[in-house]
């Protein structure tokens, strides 16, 4: 069980919520990272005392250097310093809740210094999935889940003795705040009205990736990843209340799923108590409220992104590295108002499906594709 950790994004929606975990019960936190949100990081710094923060812009740095110049605090900035936070000896536990593909590279750092990793970070697993999954394989590292549905299926999976019991794993969407509408009802919608998440409170760009469901086929490749289970043997299943968090099917046809109110306190103190169960700041989940709970198929013609990932995947290699740089891009793009919300998921396909052919890659070879396909959506928008 957790006793230090190291918050890679403190100051976002998990940063956040994981340290009321951690406040609640009295985890040492020894390490903060935030981008640039120096008021909020400074708050922190001020409550958990840590001992090594890192701004990743520089100015940011800076600044907080001057705030927290009273304090014993060291501040460092930049993919250096955020690797220092993750490498850092005195923490036990790497939680990595930065956005984006800047948490690949910390990610691979935590695994050779042989930190327990707390994995938020979608982006690790899907660009650079093989990479992890086989550095924690060499260096005997645990990768705990801290998505909802990751971490259903992980607490699910404790269920069986063995692997080879599971037939396969149900992943649980939302269905973000167009479920219900077609193609051609989303061409105007604007960013405001793709914000508008009905159950979870979450970064921009993530609730972006919930209205387009590119969410879901990111976690989808997560999962893949995580639970080493055949792409076939990986179900999408929309579920409109947020309740059932995920499932597994067993061999038997026998089910079990994960239930609570949709709060990401749950799953991110799951992965930092594990394997035990401490109290929760989370409310009791009363079925009664609810009433009923209802499933539904993805409708995949009009939400395309899940396909560019299913696609993704399947091509392997370097294509989830190109699909997650475009994405990444493309939600900027939406966002300031310069595309259309259904361009983002031809964008991610056509830069998908342009990236080179290469099983063996290297760290390098990630970047450099994710590169690319930031580029690619760039010069076609022009």
């Amino acid at each position: 069980m957790t006793k230090n950790i190291s918050l890679l994004g403190s100051t976002g929606s998990i940063g956040t919520q994981s340290l009321d975990v951690c406040r609640m019960h009295g985890y040492g936190v020894k390490c903060l990272s935030a981008n640039s949100r120096v008021d909020i990081i400074e708050e922190q710094i001020r409550e958990f005392k840590p001992e090594l923060v890192c701004m990743m812009n520089e100015k940011a740095a800076q600044d907080l250097k001057v705030r927290v110049k009273d304090t014993d605090v060291k501040i460092v900035c930049g993919m250096e310093g955020l690797i220092e936070c993750a490498v850092y000896e005195g923490a036990d536990t790497v939680l990595n809740s930065v956005v984006g593909m800047v948490g690949l590279q910390p990610t691979l750092e935590a695994i050779k210094a042989k930190k327990t990793i707390a994995l938020a970070n979608k982006e690790t697993l899907v660009a650079g999935g093989h990479l992890v999954t086989e550095l924690a394989k060499e260096n005997g590292v645990d990768i705990l889940p801290v998505d909802s549905e990751h971490s259903a299926i992980f607490q699910a999976m404790q269920g069986s003795p063995r692997k080879e019991a599971v037939k396969k794993i149900i992943l649980t969407a939302s269905g973000g705040p167009f479920f219900g509408r077609k193609k051609e009802e989303l061409e105007n919608v604007t960013a405001a009205d793709a914000l508008k998440h009905p159950n979870w409170d979450m970064g921009a760009k993530i609730t972006i990736d919930s209205a387009t469901m590119m969410n879901k086929g990111l976690e989808f490749i997560e999962a893949k990843w995580l639970f080493d289970m055949p792409n076939e043997d990986i179900e999408i299943v929309v579920h409109r209340e947020s309740v059932v968090h995920s499932a597994v099917v067993y061999r038997d046809n026998s089910m079990i799923a994960q239930l609570g109110v949709p709060d990401m306190r749950i799953p991110i103190q799951y992965a930092l108590t594990y394997p035990e169960r401490l109290e929760s700041p989370v409310a009791e989940l009363s079925l009664a409220d609810y009433g009923k709970l209802t499933f539904f198929e993805p409708d995949y013609d009009t939400f395309k992104c899940i396909n560019v990932c299913k696609e993704a995947i399947a091509l392997g290699g370097l294509h989830p590295a190109a699909a997650n740089g475009a994405n990444e891009e493309s939600v900027k793009l939406f966002l300031d108002g310069k595309i259309k919300f259904n361009d983002i998921a031809y964008l991610n396909y056509e830069a998908m499906k342009n990236a080179p052919e290469k099983k063996d890659f290297t760290l390098q070879d990630v970047l450099d594709t994710d590169k690319a396909a930031r580029n690619y959506v760039l010069e076609t928008v022009k």
